[in-house]
Order: C-alpha cells, then sequence, then structure tokens
C-alpha cells in the first residue's frame, strides 16, 4: 500500500510536468473557472471514467457518479449536483452513461444481501420490475443482464427529466437535452439508447409540471 500511495503522488507531478510543457498556463487558465457545456452522471466503478472515454480535458465534464449510474428522486446529492450544472454552470447536455457488466445492476438480478447498499440497489430493482415482462422473455442470462442495463439507463434519463429542476429550465426556454449511453467494457466505445429528451412533452401528462 506504502508503494502505491508513492507512486499515486509520483504520478501527479508527472502528469503536472505534462501538462505544463503543452501549456505553461494550463493551470493558471483552469484556475480562473469552469464553463463545462456537459453534466455525466455515471456509475462508481473504477473502469469508467468520464473524461478519458470522450477525450475531454480537464474543465469540459462536470461529473456526478453513484453506483449503477442512478437519478433518485431523494439524493440531495444528486440533485445538488443537477441543480449546479443546469442553473449555475447552464450545461446544455446531461448524460446518463451506464456500462454493460454493471455489478449494481447484476446485483439487482438476485436476492443475496450484500449491506447498506441493498437499499439502493432496489431502487434498480424497481427497474426490472417495470419491464419484467420483457426480461423474463430473454432466455440467454448475458442477454438478460445487457438489456437491463440498456433499459436502467432509459429509465434514469425519464427521471432526470421529471425532476423540478429539468423541467423548470425547459419552462425558462434555456436548452437542455438528455441523453443515454452505454459503455462497452470490452470494446472501449459507447453506445447512443436513442433516448435523447428535449423538453417535457416526452413524459406522460401526470410529470409534466406546472410552473
Amino acid at each position: 500500500m506504502a508503494e502505491f500511495y508513492k507512486k499515486i503522488l509520483e504520478n501527479n507531478k508527472k502528469w503536472v510536468e505534462e501538462k505544463l510543457k503543452i501549456n505553461p498556463d494550463f493551470f493558471n487558465n483552469l484556475a480562473e473557472g469552469q464553463q463545462p457545456p456537459l453534466l455525466w452522471i455515471g456509475c462508481s466503478d473504477s473502469r469508467v471514467p468520464a473524461n478519458e472515454i470522450i477525450g475531454a480535458e480537464p474543465g469540459e465534464v462536470f461529473v456526478h457518479r453513484n453506483i449503477a449510474n442512478m437519478v433518485v428522486h431523494s439524493d440531495m446529492n444528486m440533485l445538488s449536483v443537477l441543480d449546479y450544472a443546469v442553473n449555475a454552470l447552464k450545461v446544455q447536455h446531461v448524460i446518463v452513461c451506464g456500462h454493460y457488466g454493471c455489478g449494481g445492476v447484476k446485483a439487482a438480478m438476485g436476492n443475496d444481501s450484500i449491506g447498506v447498499i441493498d437499499n439502493w440497489i432496489r431502487h434498480i430493482k424497481d427497474v426490472y420490475r417495470f419491464h419484467q415482462q420483457e426480461l423474463d422473455s430473454i432466455e440467454d442470462k448475458n442477454d438478460r443482464f445487457n438489456r437491463f442495463v440498456e433499459l436502467n439507463v432509459k429509465e434514469q434519463v425519464f427521471d432526470l427529466a421529471k425532476t423540478s429542476i429539468v423541467q423548470g429550465a425547459w419552462r425558462n426556454g434555456q436548452k437542455l437535452f438528455l441523453h443515454g449511453w452505454v459503455y462497452g467494457l470490452n470494446s472501449g466505445y459507447v453506445t447512443d439508447l436513442g433516448v435523447n429528451i428535449t423538453s417535457n412533452d416526452d413524459l406522460d401528462e401526470v410529470y409534466q409540471l406546472k410552473f
């Protein structure tokens, strides 16, 4: 552990030196503020680094991560990030990015108790319940797992659109586009799932807030 800790400190020094060789003002520019065009809501999985996947530099992506890239309406952490991104930073795009092989989604397919995370995984199980007929009809377990990952992402995008934060931005004429992606750990490529929402017209009327 001591060697690993020493290594990451050394890696930081090398990273700084490399950035300064390319642009001596790199960190001075970063210190002046941020205006990222994108909020990324992704999984906490260490194999899914938001910036690297899309080739973005520091300052270009505002990031929130949790187990299985969930949008839970009682999660004040997620809501605070979303509110700041939309209303202060004025991001124009929000991407919910899941990934195949997600441990949280896999856990939601079973009944083993893991610990306190069981309470979080219950939200993922709800997604399975919403789509149980489709998922149960998929005989191959891996194919069912992959489809569950995709459906979970789609539901989180719709849950984003249902928030008062997003609907308030649309009501005020703000350009805000919501997208759902899945990342392939074994390929490095992302797949756009085709769930791209630009207004609450895409929601059932019961979710359309009146301001």
